[in-house]
């Protein structure tokens, strides 16, 4: 009786010591605009280590650091940098400012729908038709109709990009309906032939870009392959992936496979670009 019991307990380890070596798992958090990517980069990953589990959710940049700073995520995803003040919080918690990875490149679209016959627009326009003093299609080259202005809520890190580069940390207007994920503001626009939205170039279905200008007198770029590795579109930013120290074992391991070429490969066939 007591060598069964014995032998059931060995057993009983093993399998234990079994489930434990494949419940390796890291947990991603945080940018709606990199939600898609991600998915992919652990989809292939989980492909090539089925060891190993990784789950990805969004929620927004703010969020996913938010999570990172109460240690309920191993990596953020964020579409702008943390904030000095954000660091600090990881500071005083872990003793670490944390760590930045630049994992891709994307083109802050602007949005319109298909039928808009507004081909161009310069940031000043941009930064007018957001902040409220442009209100009429008209005024910038469309026809008599009032604009409808489709953005991003307050936690998403292309809403914070969007205010601080293109409106130069001007409020946005109280008329832009804010909306829970870039998906949903290409969805808006493609339903409204007098909306205007943005977010990343990856999303545009149903919705055409507008041509984007540093000035009047400069020509207008879409957010494309060509336009973006030379330099000439002028809404332009990193995507991040933070941890809270330097990053080790299995996390170290996704976040080196995402930097490799067979992980950048995966950002230019989701619609962003790579960073090597």
């Amino acid at each position: 009786m007591r060598k069964t019991i014995t032998c059931l307990a060995a057993v009983i380890a093993i399998v234990a010591s079994l489930t434990y070596a494949k419940s390796s798992s890291i947990t991603v958090k945080g940018s709606d605009t990199m939600v898609i990517l991600s998915q992919r980069w652990a989809e292939a990953f989980m492909a090539k280590n089925p060891e190993m589990s990784i789950q990805v959710t969004g929620g927004g940049s703010g969020t996913g650091i938010s999570a990172l700073i109460n240690g309920t995520t191993d990596v953020c995803n964020a579409s702008r940098p943390m904030k000095s003040s954000e660091r600090e919080k990881l500071k005083t918690r872990y003793n670490s400012l944390g760590i930045e990875i630049k994992s891709a490149i994307d083109g802050l679209a602007v949005y319109v729908h298909e039928n808009c016959p507004v081909t161009e627009l310069t940031l000043a326009q941009l930064k007018a038709i957001y902040t409220g003093k442009i209100t009429n299609w008209k005024d910038v080259g469309g026809p008599d109709g009032k604009i409808i202005l489709y953005g991003r809520e307050n936690s998403s890190g292309t809403y914070v990009y969007f205010r601080d580069f293109v409106l130069e940390g001007q409020d946005y207007s109280a008329m832009m309906q804010s909306l829970p994920g870039t998906a949903a503001v290409v969805n808006a626009v493609a339903k409204d032939v007098m909306g205007i939205g943005y977010g990343g170039a990856a999303y545009a279905k149903g919705v055409r870009f507008v041509k984007v200008k540093k000035d009047a007198g400069s020509p207008g770029y879409e957010p494309n392959a060509e336009s973006i590795k030379q330099g000439l579109y002028p809404i332009t930013r990193f995507l991040y992936m933070y941890v809270r120290s330097r990053p080790t074992g299995e996390i170290k391991s996704f976040i080196d496979w995402v930097l490799s070429a067979e992980g950048q490969e995966i950002v230019s066939k989701v619609g962003y670009f790579p960073i090597r």
